[in-house]
């Protein structure tokens, strides 16, 4: 039996509000997260992740208290993400509500964390997000031509990004949530070759993420290997309901929540 696909509005946050831009700069005020999240709970969203984009990058941890008011109010499954460097990061985040825990910048400094993380908390618990790009001209060569990135895409980490993904997976994590940083924000579509390619390298489910701008966008990511689908400006600026997106996956024939 086919399972179905999942719609994730994901809210980008930063000193406590939703933000969006363009490959991650020029970040724009999209509204409160509790407010949102409670929002897409009604209308329909089979998830909600969490991704707090500032925090690797100013060296600080998750907003707690996000997540806590969050979870009080929004009963579908919730992942956050964002400096999460260790087991006590991720037990206060379960604790304070989340269902998944996204990291990606400490395990690509130690990527045996996954599988310590993977063993104390299960799988099922621990998302490997992987910010990808394809390899910029004069950039260090990789097999596949993608690269991951940290810092919000603002680094390369000198890693094939295919390569990356098979290691989460090896290592226990229970999902690839992967990011198309020359997407993001753009609405141009999702990258399907990125998308078959990690498909192409693990059995665990793959989110794809980066560049929806238009409900037609969504069944080309899922006919590539996505198992999930997951947006932010489009939802938060009302430019596409979920409802539209999850019509649109039922018409390509596609099985949906």
């Amino acid at each position: 039996m086919a399972v179905a696909i999942r719609v994730i509005p994901c809210l980008d946050v930063d000193s406590g509000r939703v933000v969006k831009g363009v490959n991650f700069e020029n970040l724009v005020d999209a509204g409160d997260p509790v407010e949102l999240a409670k929002r897409y709970g009604e209308e329909g969203a089979d998830e909600l992740t969490f991704l707090d984009v500032t925090a690797s990058k100013e060296g600080r941890g998750t907003m707690l208290d996000v997540v806590r008011r969050t979870a009080e109010q929004v009963f579908i499954p919730l992942t956050v993400g964002g400096g999460v460097r260790s087991a006590d990061d991720v037990r206060e985040l379960l604790r304070a509500g989340a269902d998944k825990v996204s990291v990606n910048t400490a395990a690509i400094a130690r990527p045996e964390l996954l599988r310590e993380l993977a063993g104390e908390f299960g799988s099922q618990c621990i998302v490997l997000s992987v910010d990808a790009r394809r390899v910029p001209e004069g950039g260090q060569t990789q097999p596949s031509g993608f690269e991951v990135t940290t810092h919000g895409g603002t680094r390369s980490a000198g890693i094939d990004a295919i390569e990356w993904a098979k290691t989460g997976a090896d290592l226990g994590v229970g999902e690839i949530l992967l990011n198309s940083m020359d997407g993001d924000g753009t609405k141009s579509g999702f990258d399907v070759e990125l998308i078959q390619r990690v498909r192409e390298a693990v059995s665990i489910p793959v989110i794809a993420s980066g560049g929806a701008g238009a409900a037609e966008h969504f069944p080309p990511a899922v006919e590539a290997g996505a198992d999930a689908v997951l947006a932010a400006s489009i939802f938060h600026f009302g430019e596409v309901s979920i409802s539209e997106v999850k019509d649109e996956l039922r018409c390509a024939g596609l099985e949906v929540r």
